[in-house]
């Protein structure tokens, strides 16, 4: 559940809000007209929700690249006041307990925690993503980790598999040490296998709107 603001729930309604917020979270970049048609709202009452979204600084206008002629089409992203309606696990005392580990026991006693978080992660994954086939076991992969917080998603692109990662649950302890972030990366891989690659396309971290793996069938020698 969105935790909504007095102020937001005042001026738009929590249904109108959360539905909203969650679709620019689980879309954008997202225009008005798309987010119109996703709520079956008309373009007017769409308009008027996303003025009172940013009145509430909860999304910022983003310019799509024109292609062509014609005018760039404003896109809707959230804040990082709109992010922070979606819960991140405990994030000050995760901060305050690297910041404390990093202090009395450097970098690499916080390696050693990144190592065991890892291996804990390692178990769990491989117990649950026992899918004979690839396509299976990112499906049960996403199930797990939506499980954990991250509203994870598989796509079909091509013969590519996409994982998207709407939601980062331990956002602020990443940004203090990104080891979070290779850890999960190497157990991706490990869950794939060695028929397939995983690579990050998009990283929450680095200003994208969601983190997105591209998972690729290896192919076959003189393939």
């Amino acid at each position: 559940m969105i935790s909504t603001s007095n102020d937001l729930d005042n001026q738009a309604g929590t249904s109108a809000a959360e539905r909203m917020l969650f679709q620019v979270k689980t879309r954008g970049p997202v225009s008005t007209a798309q987010l119109a048609q996703a709520l079956d709202m008309t373009p007017e009452a769409a308009r008027q929700q996303v003025n009172k979204l940013l009145a509430a600084g909860l999304v910022a206008g983003q310019q799509e690249v024109a292609v062509g002629v014609g005018r760039p089409r404003q896109n809707w992203v959230l804040t990082e006041a709109g992010h922070r309606r979606f819960p991140d696990t405990h994030a000050q005392l995760s901060v305050q307990l690297i910041a404390s580990i990093r202090q009395l026991f450097g970098e690499a006693g916080l390696d050693r925690l990144i190592a065991q978080r890892e291996a804990d992660a390692r178990t769990l994954y491989q117990r649950a993503c026992t899918g004979k086939t690839l396509g299976k076991r990112l499906e049960q992969l996403a199930a797990v980790r939506s499980s954990e917080g991250y509203m994870a998603r598989v796509e079909r692109d091509g013969r590519d598999w996409l994982l998207a990662e709407d939601h980062c649950p331990i956002c602020t302890a990443a940004r203090s040490c990104q080891g979070f972030c290779r850890s999960e990366l190497q157990l991706f891989q490990e869950i794939a296998g060695p028929d397939a690659t995983v690579t990050r396309e998009q990283h929450l971290l680095a200003g994208a709107s969601r983190c997105v793996y591209r998972i690729a069938p290896r192919m076959p020698p003189g393939g």
